[in-house]
């Protein structure tokens, strides 16, 4: 069996941070044209599709990695990413600065120069980094030696339950906001009864998924172990479900569905 080519895969780090760059700054520009940084929310996905396919095509050109785990990592990968830009940029559209970013900024002080060097640094800039490091495991699993096997295909089942997760709950809160009667209300139905955050769920799998495509042997495993769990912290207490519980904590009725339904891990909702 073929070692793992570390100087090839440590070549590519600096090439896979290059497509993640390219994308955010792209974005950025975009931004500044637009006077709106919420687009950047959409990049996210893009920049990992990018670093994707940026790797997949280094490490074929070079003759490193298994073609069908290559093919699969970069897939599944541009799959998600894709996805996921698109339902974003589809959410947003018409509306206007999301107050996230508008308080962010806010921390600049006056003037567009200031404001537009706080956004580079504190969204553009530290999302780039995080794309990099995140996709640590679709990077190595491109210059992985080993064929397709038992592991890889659990790992595409464990990221296609991502998948069905994040797509059929964004799909129910669509539908659901869609409706006038539901104005106000919370939504605490379909994959929202049994977990308050199926979409960040959803990402939770997908991410460790594609850690296990890349588990080709303990040394890659451990060298690549700290994107999955960075990923899980984000989603957790970081952005995603800790910053969002915080905004939604005095909408009425909010209580009383946190009370009766699981924060992450999807379960039965309780008798309250």
């Amino acid at each position: 069996m073929n070692a793992f080519p570390w100087a090839a895969f440590a070549a590519n780090l600096a090439a896979a941070a290059g497509a993640a760059l390219a994308v955010l700054l792209a974005t950025f520009a975009i931004a500044l044209v637009k006077g709106i940084h919420r687009i950047v929310d959409s990049a996210w996905g893009l920049a990992f599709a990018a670093v994707a396919v940026t790797s997949c095509a280094v490490a074929a050109a070079g003759g490193h990695g298994d073609p069908g785990r290559r093919a699969l990592v970069t897939a599944l990968t541009v799959a998600w990413g894709l996805r996921l830009c698109l339902h974003i940029a589809w959410r947003g559209r018409g509306h206007g600065e999301d107050p996230r970013y508008e308080r962010m900024l806010a921390k600049a002080g006056p003037g567009a120069a200031r404001r537009a060097w706080y956004a580079l640094r504190m969204v553009y800039l530290l999302q780039a980094a995080l794309v990099w490091l995140i996709s640590l495991p679709v990077q190595a699993a491109c210059y992985a030696p080993e064929p397709v096997g038992v592991l890889a295909v659990v790992a595409a089942l464990v990221w296609g339950a991502g998948v069905a997760f994040e797509a059929v709950g964004d799909w129910q809160l669509r539908a659901f906001k869609a409706d006038p009667a539901n104005r106000g209300r919370i939504m605490d139905r379909g994959l929202w009864a049994w977990t308050r955050h199926p979409n960040y769920f959803g990402d939770f799998l997908v991410w460790w998924g594609l850690y296990l495509l890349a588990c080709t042997g303990l040394a890659v495993a451990a060298a690549t172990v700290v994107s999955p769990l960075t990923m899980t912290f984000l989603l957790t207490a970081g952005s995603g479900k800790a910053l969002l519980e915080r905004h939604m904590a005095d909408r009425p009725g909010y209580a009383a569905y946190r009370a009766r339904t699981s924060g992450f891990f999807p379960r039965p909702p309780r008798r309250v």
